[in-house]
């Protein structure tokens, strides 16, 4: 039984890979043993040209003088029974500010996607457009969208619901929480009220405004059915170049709704009941790549740090504590495989504390269950992940630890995405060969054969109660990519790891039986 990662948009799909081959377009997941039933597909949402949603390296611009930073709405959110007329005041307030965004992409705006130039596949070379939303955040002309909106577009147009319509400037852009600032040349517009989605409850009624299927403003009512969603659609083979950078931490706490989003919706606002901007829509899942009860928005406090750094620096600074957790869809598993009641885990366990680290420094410990961040009760490694990423290098942070049944508080001033790439620079092999669990040989000209592969490196041994082994992985295993990379060796993993800086691993490969398989792994936060 298989989920797949598939995007949506007009475009012409390219040729079916080989049997045996990874397809970047919908990659097939196989059912590990901790999966109990068949999850639907996760797809972004754009109306795009592009044939997968890559994972790029920060584009950064230079910001014209001192920017006046975006803040939260300080409103309490209070229980209440939403009638039609809140709704129509919510729709009228925001739906001018919500805007069409139109892009063209050049064939050389990008590299090609690595998984079809390792087999020599042909790809589309002509250019392309997409479409998507974008929120207006500030009268003098930010307006913020998905990154996988804008990526690699040539050109960029804002289209408002009166009409009127701008060429955009692309400021910056983070591909680990898929968030872009653009900014058109105007004053006076009309904005969207930014809200605190901390205070936002399930079973609360929003609103999804965007241009979904290239229709016009377009509002639909729903509620709100989860928090802290982690759906792994940030983890992908990047679209660019074998030299492209994969994505670092990718940060994935959604807010899920089942008010209705479509392609053309990315980039476009959540809001509540009072006309607030809780989120930026981003994601569906569905198994036919339309609306199926399930839409995904980026949580508004996350956005407000991201364009913040931006307009401020021109890029995302982002504080990082150094420390390892098991991911969201392995997490269950790891803790029976160790022995551990899942539900007497009341936070984050953390396995691993990368040495010389904030996280070290503060003394924190392999086994510690991280309850709180400043004051706030974390319930998931998705919250948790998401709630780091609201700081930036040099932040103080105040954390909640439980440590054999006593619980005490921890200050930890985080550092910066060097400090990661630097202490895995220094690992030998041997270190990353015990961190992950596992032993890798060169494929052999049958196994070539077999699967239909030019290269690749397939699993010799897995260690027990390595990375590998929480995994559920097997040996005979082929992996094909690492972050994106193609590997021929082991050394080619060593140096990937090295290089990446990157505190999640993306992998793609074939199970021993030959079928496709993707995963990631986290390394840290």
């Amino acid at each position: 039984m298989y989920s797949s990662l598939c995007n949506t948009g007009n475009f012409s799909p390219a040729p079916d890979p080989p049997p045996g081959l990874i397809n970047a377009a919908c990659i097939q997941l196989q059912k590990h043993s901790f999966m109990k039933r068949r999850i639907p597909a996760i797809v972004l949402i754009p109306v795009t040209a592009i044939l997968s949603i890559g994972l790029y390296a920060l584009i950064t611009s230079q910001t014209t003088g001192k920017q006046k930073p975006i803040t939260v709405a300080q409103t309490q959110q209070a229980v209440n029974f939403s009638s039609p007329a809140e709704f129509v005041s919510a729709a009228k307030t925001t739906t001018p500010a919500v805007v069409h965004i139109r892009t063209i992409m050049n064939a050389d705006a990008g590299g090609g996607n690595p998984l079809f130039e390792l087999y020599g596949i042909p790809q589309n070379q002509g250019p392309s457009r997409g479409s998507g939303s974008g929120v207006t955040i500030a009268e003098d002309g930010y307006i913020v969208t998905n990154n996988h909106v804008v990526e690699n577009a040539s050109q960029i147009e804002v289209i408002y619901p009166d009409r009127r319509s701008f060429k955009a400037k692309l400021l910056g852009r983070d591909v680990a929480t898929d968030l872009a600032l653009i900014k058109v040349d105007a004053k006076n517009l009309p904005t969207v009220k930014m809200g605190n989605s901390d205070n936002t409850e399930v079973g609360e009624w929003v609103l999804a405004i965007g241009y979904p299927l290239s229709l016009n403003t377009t509002v639909t009512a729903g509620i709100i059915s989860a928090k802290g969603r982690s759906i792994g659609i940030l983890d992908r083979p990047t679209q660019q170049g074998s030299e492209a950078p994969a994505v670092t931490s990718p940060v994935e706490s959604f807010i899920q709704t089942d008010a209705a989003i479509n392609p053309g919706n990315s980039g476009g606002a959540l809001v509540n009941t009072r006309g607030e901007l809780i989120g930026i829509n981003a994601a569906i899942a569905s198994l036919t790549g339309s609306y199926a009860g399930y839409g995904f928005a980026i949580p508004s406090n996350l956005v407000t740090k991201v364009v913040n750094d931006i307009r401020e620096f021109g890029e995302v600074r982002r504080g990082y504590l150094g420390i390892s957790f098991p991911a969201p869809a392995t997490e269950e598993q790891y803790f029976k495989q160790q022995g551990i009641n899942p539900a007497s885990v009341k936070g984050v366990l953390i396995t691993d504390v990368q040495e010389g680290s904030a996280a070290a420094q503060a003394g924190i410990q392999p086994g510690d269950i991280v309850q709180s961040i400043d004051g706030a009760a974390i319930n998931s490694s998705a919250e948790f992940s998401e709630r780091i990423a609201r700081h930036r290098p040099g932040d103080e942070v105040k954390l909640g630890i439980l440590r054999k049944g006593s619980t005490k508080t921890v200050i930890a001033k985080l550092k910066g995405q060097a400090s990661l790439a630097k202490a895995n620079t220094g690992k030998t092999s041997e270190e990353i060969s015990n961190r992950l669990g596992a032993r890798f040989e060169p494929l052999t000209d049958a196994q070539k054969q077999r699967y239909r592969l030019p290269a690749g490196v397939v699993i010799t041994e897995i260690k027990q109660g390595g990375l590998f082994d929480q995994l559920g992985l097997a040996p005979g295993t082929v992996i094909v990519l690492v972050n994106g990379k193609g590997v021929n060796s082991s050394k080619d993993i060593d140096d990937i790891f090295r290089a990446s800086g990157s505190n999640r691993i993306r992998i793609d490969g074939l199970a021993p039986d030959g079928t496709r398989i993707a995963f990631t792994f986290s390394l840290g936060a």
